[in-house]
Formats: structure tokens, C-alpha cells, sequence
């Protein structure tokens, strides 16, 4: 059974086995090594972590060697892979993609997508958001269409959280600790980038928020070794109205689908009492969606 952890969709028409995000003629090796070098491993502790032989992952990385499927599902292992990064593995070395692809919304998905309405729901009167590993918004409880659309009237513009919180004309308008949120926020893409390099959606997704007004040039550049905030805090502010959130991050723990792998459930947590009593107190609702 699939487990899930605390930490802090991308959906497709039909299930399917999903195919190489890279071109099928890139070469197994090469993608290995963008991996071994975006984790800073050297070949040697790649292949002690892998329980192979050094010589023979050298001969992988430069084509020389054919890997098996064991052998990718180790280094895969080793690497720390997302689904879908190992589905491009395993194309890239001429064999079949292992994991699925399936539409919540899909039968076999319906005790998963219980799971997160009532996660949504229980997080009730405070925020609940759902996720893909590109911040795109697939799920909200009441709450937080309540709240957001108090803060700015109609909800937020963009479908995609990174542009509501970067773009001048959207949620950042509201958030009072801009910069501290946005430079974490940024910190958070800056690895995904670095840790996935065949990520391009990420990379676009990056470059596009950077490219809003002010936005500080020091942080088009990655800076090794920072750390994300263990807690994401949030300050809303309209007038008088100041609103103070933490929030917390829901994996699944053991998916073995590539919607459950890249799902995140954000849920937002009053930080005072001030803002724990005007979520309690707040009115109307809006289904969850």
C-alpha cells in the first residue's frame, strides 16, 4: 500500500506508460553522468553506493557499455530518481518505461483522490493546496478560495503558485514578506533545477519568474550549499487585515505512479491567533476544485 509522509500532477488524458522526456538518442551513460554530477557523487562513490564497479560505470557513461535493467534500477536507486527520470533511464538505454502515468480522476485512482479531499477538507477553516512538481494548482479546499479571494478579489490570476507569488499583478501584491517567501521559493527551484537536469519545464519555469519586475539579479545564480527554510512562512496584509501562515509539504512516501510521485499537498497553518480566529470566523464556500 502506498504510505504517505509529511515533508515541506501532472495529469495526462487517458493511463499510459509514460516515454523518454529526453530524445531517445541520448545514451544512458550521459544522462547517468548529469545525474552523478548534478548530486556532486564522484564515479567512485556512484558505484559504491550502486554496488558496481568502477570501471564498468566509466564505460557506461561513455557508451561503451550497455547497462542492464537491474543495474539502471540500482543506479537509479543510488541517484535518488524521480518516476518519470527513471522511465527516461531506462528508454535512453533501449528498454521498456516501468512506471504509469495515471489521471487522478481515473477509477483505479479513487480511493487516492479520497485520500486528498479529505485531507483538504480536514484541513478546514486554513488553506489547503494542491500541487505538481511545477507548483501548477490542481486542488484547493474552501478555505482557500475564501481567503484568497478576500485578499484579492476574484483569487489569484495565475493557475501556477510560483507566478501568483512573482508576478506584481497577482498574490504578490498582498504578501507582505515578499522577498524572504520569494527568495526561498527561489532557492527550492534553483536545486530542482540543479538536481534534475532533464527537467526543462523547470528551467523554463525559473527563468520565466525571474524575468518579473524587481527581482533581485543576485538570484538568477545558484548559491551551492543554501538551504530552504525548514518552514515556508507567508505574511498576507490588505489594509489592516494581516494574515501569518507556516506551511507544510505532503508526499506520497512509496508511489509507484508518476502522478502520485510528483504530487505535493500544501497545507498553510495559522502562525497567531489573530489569524487562527479570522479563518474560523470567515464565511462563505466555494467546492473544492
Amino acid at each position: 500500500m502506498t504510505a504517505m509522509t509529511s515533508q515541506v500532477m501532472e495529469f495526462c488524458s487517458s493511463p499510459r506508460i509514460m516515454r523518454s522526456v529526453h530524445s531517445i538518442t541520448t545514451h544512458a551513460g550521459t544522462l547517468v553522468r548529469e545525474w552523478r554530477t548534478s548530486r556532486r557523487l564522484s564515479q567512485l562513490d556512484l558505484a559504491l553506493e550502486a554496488n558496481v564497479s568502477p570501471r564498468h560505470l566509466s564505460c557506461v557513461e561513455t557508451g561503451k557499455s550497455q547497462p542492464s535493467r537491474e543495474m539502471i534500477s540500482r543506479l537509479a536507486d543510488a541517484l535518488g530518481m524521480p518516476l518519470r527520470e527513471r522511465n527516461a533511464l531506462l528508454v535512453s538505454a533501449g528498454y521498456a518505461p516501468k512506471y504509469r502515468e495515471t489521471e487522478l480522476t481515473s477509477p483505479e485512482m479513487g480511493p487516492v483522490r479520497r485520500a486528498i479531499e479529505f485531507i483538504l477538507q480536514h484541513q478546514e477553516p486554513y488553506p489547503a493546496i494542491v500541487t505538481n512538481r511545477h507548483w501548477d494548482m490542481l486542488l484547493t479546499n474552501d478555505a482557500t478560495a475564501r481567503i484568497f479571494g478576500r485578499l484579492r478579489p476574484g483569487g489569484p490570476k495565475h493557475v501556477n503558485v510560483l507566478h501568483q507569488i512573482f508576478d506584481p499583478q497577482d498574490m504578490r501584491s498582498v504578501i507582505r514578506n515578499w522577498e524572504e517567501l520569494a527568495i526561498d521559493i527561489i532557492r527550492h527551484l534553483h536545486n530542482q533545477v540543479a538536481v534534475a537536469p532533464s527537467d526543462t519545464k523547470a528551467r523554463a519555469l525559473l527563468d520565466e519568474v525571474l524575468a518579473y519586475p524587481n527581482v533581485p539579479e543576485g538570484w538568477r545564480t545558484r548559491e551551492p550549499g543554501s538551504a530552504p527554510q525548514p518552514l515556508m512562512n507567508t505574511v498576507f496584509g490588505v489594509g489592516d487585515l494581516e494574515l501569518r501562515f507556516f506551511s507544510t509539504i505532503t508526499t506520497f512516501g512509496t508511489p509507484h505512479d508518476i502522478t502520485l510521485d510528483e504530487l505535493r499537498i500544501e497545507c498553510m497553518f495559522p502562525a497567531d491567533e489573530a489569524t487562527a480566529e479570522f479563518c474560523r470566523c470567515g464565511t462563505g464556500s466555494a467546492p473544492i476544485r
